[in-house]
């Protein structure tokens, strides 16, 4: 398998829902695993590590230009890269480990819900549910012509910090709109924090996936 990754087996011997964490920029995949004891025993879960390197430490899905002249900016292209490989990710672990295919959940934070999404709208087929934490969609990383035919199995739970001071929440306001434009089931939470997740979030979508596994 590509991608580094860290495991929690279900509490089920076969056929398990199978939960996926991707984490943030400049983090690894010990960071969201912090959540996978108090997530319920029959999912499967896989944390997974970003591919690119960063220095002294840390890694990332996509690289952020800081310095740019036109300002901050992502590469959409190591995006897409990485959108492909965790659709591959997907695949090599329902084959490698005792999921059920048709019941996968993405989890993501921050830069790991940017891809989460772009993911989920590339490869609907692979993707039943997603817990998509201080991210957006990014547009630029997603196909033109998507089809509400093909999204219509799915669930997606998005939520964001009111004064995050990374991804602006006007950015994540954005989400519940553009999913529901194509008819997919979601819900939106805010929260009075910054770039993180409150406690209250994480008892909220932790209720919301116990009623989509």
């Amino acid at each position: 398998m590509k991608l580094h990754h860290i495991t929690r087996p279900s509490s089920l011997k076969e056929n398990a829902p199978l939960l996926i964490m991707l984490h943030g920029y400049g983090s690894d995949e010990n960071d969201l695993f912090s959540f996978a004891s108090e997530l319920p025993e029959e999912l499967f879960i896989i944390s997974v590590r970003a591919p690119y390197p960063m220095q002294p430490y840390g890694n990332a899905w996509y690289e952020i230009h800081f310095d740019a002249p036109q300002g901050k900016w992502s590469d959409n292209e190591q995006a897409i890269e990485s959108r492909d490989l965790i659709a591959n990710f997907i695949d090599e672990a329902c084959a490698a480990y005792p999921v059920n295919k048709n019941n996968v959940t993405l989890l993501g934070f921050s830069q790991g819900t940017i891809l989460s999404l772009a993911t989920t709208l590339t490869y609907p087929q692979k993707i039943k549910n997603v817990v998509a934490l201080s991210g957006y969609i990014n547009q630029d990383i997603i196909p033109n012509d998507l089809n509400n035919e093909a999204f219509k199995h799915l669930s997606i739970y998005s939520s964001h910090g009111s004064v995050d001071q990374v991804i602006p929440v006007d950015w994540a306001r954005k989400t519940p709109l553009f999913l529901d434009a194509l008819g997919i089931n979601n819900q939106f939470s805010e929260f009075p924090v910054g770039h993180g997740v409150a406690p209250q979030n994480f008892y909220e979508f932790k209720d919301w996936l116990k009623t989509k596994i």
